[in-house]
C-alpha cells in the first residue's frame, strides 16, 4: 500500500482524498465492525422490539455490510493498482442495496429505527404500512435506476442521487397527507 491511501473520488471518478495508511487499511473495518454492532444491537434495544421479530428474516439479511465490504474492497484495489472506476462498481453495489432496502421496507413492521420514519408512519400502524408498501416498490425502482448509472458513468452519481431524493421526499409527504386523511375519516366517525 503506497503511504498516501486514496480514500474518495469525486463525481467523475477521479480520486480528490487521501487519508495515511493506517486510516486507509483500517478506517473501514472499524466502520464494518461498529455497523454490525449497531445491526445486532438495534432489534434488542427497540421498544417495539416485537414488531422486528417479525421481520428478523428480512433484517438479517439486509446487505449492507456486503456493500461496505465491497467499498472497502474497491478502495484497497484502487491502490494497489487494480484502478477499478468506482463509477462502474458503485451504481451496481448501491442498485443492490436499494432495491433491497425496498425488499425491507416492505416488510418492516412499526419499529423505532428500521423503515420510513416519520412522525405520521410512527404514529399511526395504518400509515406505516401504507407508506412502506409504496415506499419499498418506490426503493426497488430506485435500486434499478441507479443500475443505469453503471451505463452512464459521468452521471452515476445523479442515477442513485435523483431516485433516492425523491423516494424520501414523496414518502414522507405521502405519510403526512395519509395520516391527515386517517384523522378526517376518524373525525367524521364521531
Amino acid at each position: 500500500m503506497p503511504e498516501k491511501v486514496a480514500s474518495h473520488w469525486n463525481v467523475q471518478g477521479q480520486v480528490d482524498g487521501y487519508m495515511s495508511k493506517f486510516w486507509g487499511v483500517f478506517l473501514m473495518p472499524f466502520i464494518l465492525i461498529g455497523l454490525a454492532a449497531l445491526f445486532i444491537v438495534i432489534p434488542r434495544i427497540d421498544p417495539l422490539k416485537a414488531n422486528i421479530e417479525q421481520f428478523r428474516k428480512y433484517y438479517d439479511r439486509f446487505i449492507v455490510l456486503i456493500f461496505m465490504f465491497l467499498v472497502y474492497l474497491q478502495v484497497i484495489l484502487w491502490n494497489v493498482g487494480v484502478k477499478i472506476s468506482p463509477n462502474a462498481v458503485f451504481p451496481v453495489g448501491l442498485g443492490f442495496l436499494l432495491f433491497y432496502t425496498g425488499v425491507l421496507c416492505e416488510n418492516a413492521k412499526r419499529n423505532w429505527f428500521i423503515g420510513i420514519r416519520t412522525p405520521w408512519t410512527l404514529s399511526s400502524e395504518k400509515v406505516w404500512g401504507k407508506t412502506h408498501k409504496i415506499g419499498g416498490k418506490l426503493f426497488k425502482l430506485s435500486g434499478a435506476i441507479a443500475f443505469l448509472g453503471v451505463f452512464f458513468q459521468d452521471f452515476a452519481a445523479f442515477f442513485v442521487l435523483v431516485p433516492v431524493i425523491l423516494t424520501g421526499i414523496y414518502t414522507t409527504i405521502y405519510s403526512y397527507l395519509e395520516y391527515q386523511n386517517e384523522n378526517v375519516r376518524c373525525k367524521s366517525k364521531v
